[in-house]
């Protein structure tokens, strides 16, 4: 058992039992307990754009450890990462256990992607991009509780104004929380009276993308255009920087909110703040809100 699923074990039962019965009998040093149960604020945030790199490579090199990773990291996707700091991420994100299943045969929709080759980014081609012409997507996690749980947040933030038109948290990272954020996206489509009907929505190639669920609803269903980023966070950035501002600027109320249902009041009010109020340089420091009203937008609600 691994040092950090030692720490997880402990954390369910110091709830129970006493703290130092429950190091004993586990054999884990109480100055392990005290520094991996709660990681320093920030380090896992400032590190948070190397997950889905990480992840990447540990299902495409099972065999890797944390050296082999750290080198693949920078000679591979050009990121110079410690090689200390890789192997805290591996403990941290249990990326061991992603090496150590073996992955599953590709689905049909993964095989299309591959054949695809440089097409399935349908993103990358387009000169200019209109209001709500492409919606950007993707699962972050969110630590609240004080850091003792964990909930996922997805969002659609658009390109060209940086309004998040729908969003959804829950517990885990599955189909069923993305398409429920789909669909509170598509009514936010249809404030400003438009459809998801040809919206490209652009995502990694993580399997709840490529499940059978999200792209026949997407596809087939809502007639939108599902795109791929084939080079994980590198082909998303504007996911991975949204994330990331969000999280920053949020830190301190995210991780105050003591259950998922506050998690997601918190959620919901600075969303609201995020659309109507907050400004963005790349608007003429507007609000998304406030730019799509110049264009002649009209929010409906």
């Amino acid at each position: 058992m691994t040092t950090a699923q030692k720490v997880d074990l402990a954390g369910d039962a110091v709830r129970s039992f006493p703290l130092s019965s429950v190091l004993s009998i586990l054999d884990l040093p109480r100055s392990t307990w005290y520094y991996n149960r709660e990681p320093r604020p920030g380090y896992v945030e400032r590190y948070a754009q190397l997950r889905p790199v990480l992840e990447e490579i540990a299902r495409e090199h099972t065999e890797y450890g944390f050296r082999r990773t750290t080198t693949e990291l920078q000679e591979g996707y050009g990121l110079l990462v410690n090689h200390k700091v890789v192997q805290k991420l591996h403990q941290l994100w249990d990326l061991s256990l992603i090496r150590s299943i073996r992955p599953p045969k590709p689905s049909a929709v993964r095989k299309i992607i591959t054949e695809a080759g440089g097409k399935a980014n349908l993103v990358a081609s387009l000169e200019t991009i209109e209001p709500f012409a492409v919606l950007y997507t993707d699962f972050t996690q969110l630590r609240y509780a004080n850091g003792r749980e964990k909930a996922f947040l997805i969002a659609f933030p658009d390109h060209a104004s940086k309004l998040v038109l729908g969003w959804a948290v829950g517990p885990r990272a599955i189909t069923e929380l993305a398409l429920s954020a789909w669909e509170s996206a598509k009514e936010g489509l249809g404030r400003f009276g438009e459809s998801p009907r040809g919206v490209i929505v652009h995502h990694d190639r993580d399997p709840v993308f490529t499940s059978y669920e999200w792209t026949g609803r997407l596809l087939l269903k809502d007639e939108a255009r599902v795109s791929y980023a084939l080079r994980g966070a590198r082909d998303n950035t504007e996911m991975e920087s949204f994330h990331g501002r969000f999280k920053t600027e949020n830190r301190s109320l995210i991780d105050d909110a003591q259950s998922l249902e506050a998690l997601r009041i918190v959620i919901g009010e600075r969303l609201g703040y995020f659309n109507r109020k907050r400004r963005h340089s790349t608007l003429g420091n507007r609000s998304p809100l406030d730019h799509l009203a110049k264009l002649g937008y009209e929010d409906t609600k």
